[in-house]
């Protein structure tokens, strides 16, 4: 008896579902349209701009996180390769959809961070969910996506942002949360709004940690590339899927490493300007 009102139960959930995708699914693929728009014509973008300019961009982008010349010369030897080796398209695509995502992630996950810092009772509501976004397999929460909106590349970007913005949520609470109570009380002292004391004293205090959950979200969102090819997101994950389904180790193996390159770019750049952040920060308090 208890298994008959079980599966009554999935069918009723089924059913719901099928009847809210049929009559919202429309509504809320069209709310994503100017999502769409925008990483549409990112990838357009970058891939009618030589690869000299893109080249020399990654570089400069380079020595100002890092101010390092060997950072730049193996960032630029990497984006060489790649275009030497042919991926310079699949590249593109996946740094398109990685800077979609990274900016959507810093949008939704820093006011999210400061309402948690604010709010025990908050942190605690969404503690949780952060959780559940980080543990659950990637493909259960493909499922309902696919349902509602079907396959392309706002599928993608959605579940690689589902993937992606815990980490940038936590730090931007660990960091606000961990600024200096004497600081606060000193603007206090000055009759500081709370507006005030969160925009020209934690938020900027707090930086280097908030950037250090920047990076974090950057190389999650390269982690899912390979399951965001699956649903129609164009990069480096689909000649992989290719490569695994026909067993060509070459293909593979390439992209695989032309991924690894990305990420250990984008993480070295990142790394060094928190770093340099944290030193500012310091000689500020002093």
């Amino acid at each position: 008896m208890e298994r008959t009102d079980l599966m009554e139960l999935k069918k009723a959930i089924d059913l719901g579902f099928r009847l809210f995708s049929r009559k919202y699914g429309d509504a809320i693929e069209s709310f994503f349209d100017p999502l769409l728009f925008f990483l549409v014509r990112l990838e357009k973008l970058l891939l009618a701009t030589p690869w000299p300019i893109i080249i020399l961009v990654v570089a400069i982008l380079a020595w100002l996180g890092s101010r390092s010349w060997k950072l730049v010369a193996g960032s630029a030897v990497a984006f060489m390769l790649i275009g030497y080796f042919g991926m310079w398209e699949d590249t593109m695509a996946t740094v398109a959809i990685i800077t979609v995502c990274t900016i959507l992630c810093i949008a939704v996950g820093i006011p999210i961070g400061v309402l948690m810092s604010k709010s025990d009772r908050t942190e605690k509501t969404i503690l949780p969910i952060l959780d559940m976004m980080q543990t659950i397999p990637s493909f259960v929460y493909l499922v309902p996506i696919l349902m509602l909106l079907g396959i392309g590349k706002v599928p993608g970007l959605i579940a690689v942002c589902i993937y992606a913005l815990p980490p940038v949520v936590r730090l931007t609470n660990l960091g606000i949360r961990e600024v200096d109570k004497e600081t606060l009380e000193a603007c206090d002292s000055y009759g500081a709004t709370p507006f005030q004391k969160l925009t020209t004293v934690q938020i900027p205090l707090s930086l280097p940690t908030i950037f250090a959950g920047v990076n974090q979200t950057i190389m999650m969102a390269l982690a899912m590339v390979v399951i965001a090819s699956m649903i129609g997101v164009k990069g480096l994950g689909v000649p992989i899927l290719r490569a695994i389904s026909n067993q060509y180790l070459a293909l593979g193996l390439m992209n695989g490493l032309a991924i690894v390159a990305l990420a250990i770019i984008f993480d070295r750049i990142t790394q060094q300007y928190g770093k340099r952040m944290q030193k500012h920060r310091g000689i500020q308090q002093k």
